[in-house]
């Protein structure tokens, strides 16, 4: 582990890491904000739209709602589905149209009500994707490194599972563009109004988020002619709270996943691998979070110029895995080329060398759903 030079900034990454500068500047710049306690940096840290992602903040006194986006509740569901390896048909499931960045058109009331969850102008995004690098991905089991934490999931060696990876749509947004809209990317202490206002919204949007992700594996699985149950769900974007040592403290999370006692799923690119982990520890020092993927390497306009170069759209639509890929928008199938990613292998690596998990088992991606879109 590399610290930096303030003993209230922590980098979990070994120096064959190759992180960018801008994104060390950004943890280190948040560092030094009011009511700051820790800013935590993951192997899979890059820069974001104001603060770093890949990152956790630990703050006292004041919550800042600038730090964690718009895109509030973000973050990755994995599902067990009814689906075993014999019944793999790639060929045949890479025509299914899925559609799940189009409405959803069964009755949104019904599950609004059923999900607890109150009406909003967003309410027919519910159960449906988005762009970006959100997706919907069917798996496989590849190794097991542990099977007595592999059987607690009640999965299969042979089970085929869904990983999906989505957020709350426009309504994070809407509820980020609030907040900016009065008090920019100032602070605010969490008992004022204007934090009330934020976290009620924000709540919603992390509780709408999930419900969304349940939905999309429903929709995906269903396409295929299965059923999907959740097993775990990982928020990425998000703020809590916590009490430690009498204190009341919030951590903010930019693309960095909850992590308890429970299992983790940190994935890599379309064309990598994705590990199932046990967090280690006591939690504090890590922020109570983990890296929640491999990172981008490259931007997207960096990643379209650099893959138009060397593939064709047909090129990436099949990985070195053997996975198929359901991308109609060539700009979006250049910038999410597994290329444009970390090693995921390095990421999880620095996480185990650090103490701070342990892999339970990894997973072979079979086919990954981004959107039957055709913009050239």
């Amino acid at each position: 582990m590399n610290t930096l030079t303030e003993t209230n900034v922590r980098l979990f990454a070994s120096p064959k890491s190759w992180i960018e500068g801008e994104a060390l500047r950004q943890v280190y710049a948040t560092s030094k904000l009011d009511g700051m306690r820790l800013a935590v940096g993951f192997p899979d840290l890059h820069p974001g739209k104001g603060s770093a992602v890949g990152a956790a903040f630990v703050t006292e006194g004041l919550v800042y709602p600038y730090l964690i986006g718009g895109d509030i509740g973000c973050g990755m569901a994995l599902f067990k589905t009814d689906l075993v390896r014999r019944d793999v048909k790639l060929d045949r499931w890479a025509q299914i149209s899925f559609d799940l960045e189009h409405v959803w058109t069964d009755e949104i009331a019904e599950v609004l009500a059923k999900e607890e969850l109150e009406s909003t102008d967003f309410d027919e995004a519910l159960g449906t994707l988005g762009g970006g690098n959100h997706f919907a991905e069917l798996q496989a089991v590849e190794e097991v490194l542990n099977a007595r934490e592999f059987k607690k999931l009640g999965l299969g060696k042979q089970q085929l599972v869904t990983l999906v990876h989505s957020g709350s749509r426009g309504l994070g947004e809407s509820v980020l563009r609030d907040y900016v809209a009065e008090h920019q990317a100032s602070g605010s202490d969490p008992e004022s109004f204007a934090a009330a206002a934020y976290l009620q919204g924000h709540d919603l949007a992390v509780r709408w988020a999930k419900v969304n992700r349940k939905l999309l594996a429903e929709r995906f699985a269903q396409a295929l002619g299965a059923e999907a149950s959740l097993l775990w769900d990982g928020c990425h974007n998000s703020i809590t709270r916590r009490e430690l040592e009498g204190e009341t403290v919030w951590v903010h999370r930019k693309g960095a996943v909850v992590a308890e006692d429970e299992t983790v799923m940190i994935p890599g690119s379309r064309g990598s691998l994705s590990y199932l982990v046990k967090p280690l520890g006591d939690g504090e020092s890590r922020a109570w979070s983990l890296a929640h993927g491999a990172g981008r390497k490259w931007a997207r306009s960096e990643a379209r110029l650099r893959m138009r170069e060397r593939f064709g759209k047909e090129q990436l639509l099949q990985t070195s895995l053997g996975s198929r890929v359901i991308c109609g928008e060539r700009d979006l199938l250049y910038e999410e080329a597994p290329a444009a990613y970390k090693n995921i292998e390095a990421v999880i690596q620095d996480l185990v060398d650090a103490g701070l998990v342990s892999v339970i088992a990894t997973f072979r991606p079979l086919l990954t759903y981004k959107t039957r879109a055709d913009q050239r």
